[in-house]
């Protein structure tokens, strides 16, 4: 239900802030997802529960398109190290908030304040963002691609976040399993792999911030996506070593940490990001998050463990397909890589 709320709001959010003030509809989505995650323990039945989740994922998925949107709109060409910095602490979030809940529940001995804390922690950013005034929206620029042209580049946007997305989550998603399944890891050490990865992912995303403002994207993300597929390479061409595990898999968060904000700063030097446009942008992301995990758990049987490594490895060079068809469109045919 969740996700369901996620790709709507990716279809239909964007539009919200091409029309309206952008920080306010920030606002009102944070005090939506507030609200839903108040009432998530309070729910006592299945289908009102899945109602919460739809709706907390609508006002996520719009919060993402905005924070991502209004960046752009408000440091323009100087917003790569910005975007970097936005999707690193994304990466905090995500490591903290496991950790909030499970010293909560340790402390109230239920699930209730842990919810409660966190819709609590939604007021703050709301309350500073409020009365801040909103970017406005930049105008096409002069050289901005012809109609036809920008649909492709907008599209291969879409294209190479659904592979990496695909990729980010399939592998960490997967990798305690896979770890388990080859007797290479224990439960508890299989889990601090996998906290290992995504604290690597942040980690890369916090390392590119100063390197976003030195570093054209375009390089930034061929060599994030080859750095990425080497190290998933790494994993199988040692499948009976636990360093090579923790190696590629500490690689791989470090190496493609930076792809999402960077994807996102190279599409908007080639094309104005409206609210609508980065909507359609992150259905591309969204799709990648549910299929490939999905894919992978369709083989992980009947393949094998190696599945993962194999649709892994194919997103990612795929993904580098995706980026120089990306180049060499926006460059009219002829890609200058300097």
């Amino acid at each position: 239900a969740h996700s369901l709320g996620y790709l709507i709001s990716a279809v239909f959010g964007g539009y919200l802030y091409d029309r309206l003030p952008g920080h306010p509809v920030m606002v009102g989505c944070l005090l939506l997802i507030g609200a839903m995650l108040a009432l998530v323990p309070l729910v006592p039945v299945l289908w009102l529960l899945f109602a919460v989740f739809l709706i907390e994922g609508l006002a996520a998925g719009s919060l993402d398109i905005g924070g991502n949107t209004l960046l752009v709109w408000f440091h323009r060409d100087r917003v790569g190290p910005f975007m970097n910095a936005l999707h690193f602490f994304f990466g905090v979030g995500a490591v903290l908030a496991p950790l909030v809940i499970a010293g909560l529940v340790a402390l109230s001995g239920g699930i209730t304040w842990a919810y409660w804390t966190l819709a609590l922690l939604a007021l703050p950013a709301a309350l500073w963002l409020l009365p801040r005034p909103s970017p406005a929206a930049p105008a096409a620029a002069e050289d901005e691609p012809a109609g036809g042209v920008k649909l492709v580049l907008v599209a291969l946007t879409a294209l190479i976040l659904f592979l990496y997305v695909g990729a980010e989550l399939g592998f960490g998603g997967w990798i305690y399993t896979y770890a388990l399944t080859l007797n290479l890891e224990t439960e508890a050490s299989a889990a601090t792999l996998t906290s290992a990865y995504w604290g690597a992912l942040t980690l890369g995303r916090l390392l590119c911030i100063p390197v976003a403002a030195r570093v054209r994207p375009r390089w930034i993300l061929a060599g994030s996506l080859l750095g990425g597929l080497l190290s998933v390479v790494l994993i199988g061409l040692w499948p009976g070593s636990a360093v090579a595990l923790w190696a590629g898999a500490l690689g791989m968060g470090l190496f493609t940490g930076p792809v999402f904000a960077t994807v996102m700063v190279l599409a908007g030097r080639h094309v104005t990001l409206t609210g609508r446009i980065t909507g359609w942008i992150f259905v591309g992301s969204s799709l990648g998050g549910m299929v490939l995990p999905w894919l992978i758990g369709q083989l992980f049987e009947p393949a094998g463990p190696q599945s993962l490594l194999v649709a892994v490895s194919a997103s990612l060079a795929l993904g580098l397909g995706a980026l120089w068809a990306f180049v060499w469109k926006a460059e009219g045919g002829k890609p200058d890589l300097g």
